[in-house]
C-alpha cells in the first residue's frame, strides 16, 4: 500500500505530532521536501510532505499565515512538517490555526528529528511499495502466463480480471465481444462497441480511457496486434485508477494476447494458403481431391450447398498512382465475413486472389447474411442513400459478385456466376449483385451499358439518316415488324398501311444496312439495338 502521513506519524523514530488536519492523514505521499523558500509553490508538483523551520516566513502573522497556507494546499501539497526548537521554540499559532482552517495536515517536528530522516522514510517506503508492486507485478505475469498457456484466452481474462479487481473483455477484429470474465460484464462490454471501432481506426498500438456516468466503472481500452489494423481489443473495467501492480498485470496480458493474436496470424495464413489449393482444385473439377486436401479443416463446408462470393476494388488514394487495388476494402469485407463464421461456429474458406478476394460460404450461413449486410453498409455510405445512377463504378469502390447455390461439381460454373455478377454489379454502379437476380429479372436492363448503346446508334444510324430526310419511317416499321415476329399482315395493321408497302421499306432497311432480314442474328442485333435506344 501506498506511503500516507499517518504511516509517518506512526514511525517510532521520528516522533513526528499532528497539530491540525487530523482526518486527512490518510493521503499518500510521493515526497518529501524541504524548502525555506517564502512562495514555494512554483517548485512543487503536489503529493509532496513539504518541511520548514519558518525561516523566511511571518509565522506569527494570522494573514500571512493563512495566505500562505492556502497557496500550498492549492498546488497540492499534502502536508506541512514543522521543525521546532530551530527559529521557534513551538509552531506559531497563527500557522496552527490556517492550517485547520484550511483542511492542512501540519506536522510537529521535533529538533532531535532532522528533515533527512524524513525524507529517508518516505524514499525507503516509496521504494518499499514500488518493489511490492513490482514483484505483484512479477507473479501476476506469471499467474496469466499459466493460465493463457493451459486455458486459452478464456482462462487469461478470468486472471486478468482477478488481478485488477474489475472485469475483462476480449473484442474481435470487427469490435464484437467473444469472451469476457466474469460473465456478468458481457452487457457492460456490449455497450462499448463503438469506442472499440474508433480505437481500431487508429494506428496500433492504441489505447484510450472511457469514463462511465457516476455510478459505472472506468474502462482502458487497448488495441492488440503489430500491423496496421488492430486484430483484436483488450477492455478493463476497474472502481478506480490502476495501480502499479495492476498495470503491470494489464500489460501483461495486452503482450500475452499479442502473441495469441500473432500466432493466430501466422496460422491464419496458413491456413488461406491451404484454402487456395482447395479452391484451385473445386475449380478444376476435382471434388474428391479437395476434399482430401481440406481434412476437418473445413468441417462439412465442402458437402453441403454453398455460394462462392468474388469481391474487388480499384485503386484508392495512394495506391491509385500505382494502380493497385485498395487493401482497406477487401481488408474490412475480410474481417466481416470471419467475425461472423466464428461467432456462429461455421467453417469458411476465404482466399485472396491477387486483387481480388474470393469466399466460399455455406449457403445461407452468417458468413454470406455478413457480405450482404456489409456491401449494403458500404453502399449507403457511398450513395448517401439516394438512388445511384446505371453507371461503372468509381475507382476505389468496393465490387461484390454472389454465385448461386452450388455443390461441389459444380463449384467452376458457381465461380463463373460470381464473376459475371460481379461485372455486372460495375458496370450498374451497384456494390453487390447476386446471380439468381440476374437470372430471375431480364436481359434488358444490361442493354444500358455504353458500349451497347454505342453499338444501337451506329448499327441504325443510317436508317434514323433516311427518316429525318422525310423519306419513310423505316425505324418505326422495322420495330413493327420485329415484334409480330416478320407477320406482314399485322405488323401493317400496326402501322395502318398496306403489307406492299411495309414489304417495300424492309426491302429498303437490307439495302441501307447491307445485311438481310432473314438471318436470325440479324434480326436478334436490330431488335436489341431498338430496345438499346428507346431506353434513352
Amino acid at each position: 500500500m501506498p506511503l500516507t502521513l499517518a504511516s509517518l506519524v506512526h514511525h517510532t523514530a521520528l516522533k513526528l505530532t499532528v497539530r491540525a488536519g487530523e482526518d486527512r492523514l490518510d493521503v499518500p505521499v510521493r515526497w518529501a521536501h524541504a524548502s525555506e523558500l517564502a512562495d514555494p509553490v512554483p517548485y512543487m508538483e503536489g503529493g509532496e510532505l513539504l518541511l520548514i523551520t519558518a525561516l523566511k516566513l511571518d509565522a506569527e502573522n494570522p494573514d500571512a499565515m493563512r495566505r500562505y497556507v492556502k497557496r500550498l494546499a492549492g498546488a497540492g501539497v499534502v502536508g506541512l512538517g514543522f521543525a521546532v526548537g530551530v527559529h521557534y521554540e513551538d509552531i506559531p499559532a497563527a500557522l496552527v490555526e490556517a492550517a485547520r482552517e484550511e483542511g492542512l495536515p501540519l506536522l510537529e517536528v521535533p529538533r532531535r528529528t532532522p528533515f533527512l530522516a524524513i525524507s529517508k522514510a518516505v524514499s525507503a517506503a516509496i521504494a518499499a511499495d514500488q518493489y511490492r508492486a513490482v514483484t505483484a507485478g512479477f507473479a501476476a505475469q506469471r499467474e496469466l502466463t499459466r493460465h493463457a498457456l493451459s486455458d486459452g484466452p478464456e482462462g487469461l481474462l478470468t486472471a486478468l480480471a482477478a488481478q485488477v479487481d474489475g472485469w475483462a473483455a476480449l473484442y474481435d477484429a470487427s469490435g464484437a465481444v467473444v469472451g469476457t470474465a466474469p460473465e456478468w460484464a458481457g452487457r457492460r462490454a456490449a455497450r462499448l462497441t463503438a469506442d472499440v471501432q474508433r480505437l481500431r481506426e487508429r494506428p496500433a498500438p492504441a489505447s484510450s480511457v472511457v469514463a462511465g456516468p457516476e455510478d459505472e466503472d472506468r474502462v482502458e481500452l487497448h488495441s492488440l496486434g503489430t500491423g496496421r489494423r488492430p486484430r483484436a481489443a483488450l477492455a478493463v473495467g476497474t472502481a478506480a485508477a490502476l495501480g502499479t501492480a495492476e498495470r503491470y498485470a494489464l500489460h501483461s496480458a495486452i503482450a500475452l494476447l499479442t502473441l495469441t493474436t500473432e500466432r493466430s496470424r501466422s496460422l491464419h495464413a496458413a491456413e488461406q494458403r491451404i484454402g487456395a489449393a482447395v479452391l484451385r482444385m473445386l475449380l478444376a473439377g476435382q471434388p474428391d481431391h479437395a476434399r482430401a486436401v481440406a481434412g476437418d479443416l473445413y468441417g462439412g463446408l465442402l458437402d453441403a450447398p454453398f455460394r462462392i462470393i468474388v469481391a474487388e476494388t480499384g485503386p484508392a488514394s495512394g495506391a491509385r498512382d500505382r494502380g493497385e487495388a485498395d487493401p482497406d476494402a477487401l481488408g474490412a469485407l475480410t474481417e466481416a465475413v470471419e467475425s461472423a463464421a466464428a461467432r456462429s461456429g461455421e467453417a469458411v474458406l476465404v482466399v485472396p486472389e491477387g486483387d481480388r478476394l474470393v469466399v466460399l460460404a455455406a449457403d445461407g450461413a452468417a458468413a454470406v447474411t455478413a457480405c450482404c449486410d456489409h456491401a449494403a453498409a458500404h453502399e449507403a455510405a457511398r450513395t448517401g442513400g439516394a438512388a445511384r445512377p446505371l453507371v461503372g463504378a468509381d475507382e476505389g469502390d468496393l465490387v461484390v459478385g454472389l454465385s448461386a447455390p452450388a455443390g461441389p461439381i459444380a463449384a467452376s460454373a458457381a465461380y463463373k456466376q460470381a464473376g459475371q455478377a460481379l461485372s455486372v454489379a460495375r458496370r450498374r454502379g451497384r456494390v453487390l449483385v447476386e446471380h439468381e437476380q440476374m437470372a430471375a429479372g431480364s436481359v434488358l436492363p444490361l442493354l444500358a451499358d455504353d458500349a451497347v448503346r454505342a453499338f444501337a446508334d451506329g448499327l441504325l444510324r443510317a436508317l434514323h439518316e433516311h427518316d429525318a430526310t422525310g423519306r419513310g419511317d423505316l425505324v418505326a416499321s422495322l420495330r413493327a415488324w420485329l415484334s409480330r415476329h416478320g407477320q406482314w399482315d399485322a405488323a401493317a395493321a400496326d402501322l395502318g398501311v398496306h403489307r406492299h408497302t411495309l414489304r417495300y421499306r424492309m426491302r429498303r432497311v437490307e439495302e441501307i444496312l447491307g445485311r438481310s432480314l432473314d438471318d436470325p442474328d440479324v434480326r436478334m442485333e436490330l431488335w436489341l439495338a431498338l430496345k438499346a435506344t428507346s431506353a434513352d
